[in-house]
């Protein structure tokens, strides 16, 4: 069975794919879609290629609940944002928010005190 592009995946990205990576799918794009469709205040980070890795996108919420997946390139995200009415940033000149690093810490506290019990 034939590959669907249905978020432009193939045609945003251009010919260069990392080597140790696999690349993004529309199950990728889906479940971005997904959470932001589920959640409060999301926005989009997009994270560049590396050596090692695709170009990935962490959609975060209102309260720093976060997911990341492949994109394939900031273009694909850029339009998925667009179609839902979502601001999408470039991490390397903003950074992350402070409320993903909370939920990290908040998320890593209650890991500590299940540990404990």
């Amino acid at each position: 069975m034939r590959w669907r592009d249905r978020y432009g995946i193939r045609r945003l990205r251009g010919p260069r794919v990392a080597k140790f990576d696999r690349e993004a799918t529309d199950e990728d794009i889906e479940a971005l879609i997904a959470f932001a469709r589920s959640r409060r205040g999301v926005e989009f980070y997009v994270e560049p290629e590396t050596f090692a890795t695709d170009t990935t996108a962490v959609a975060v919420a209102h309260d720093g609940e976060w997911t990341r997946r492949r994109v394939g390139s900031p273009a694909v995200i850029g339009k998925v944002a667009r179609d839902l009415a979502l601001p999408v940033y470039d991490v390397q000149l903003t950074g992350y928010p402070a409320r993903m690093r909370a939920y990290n810490e908040r998320r890593r506290e209650q890991e500590r005190r299940q540990a404990e019990q």
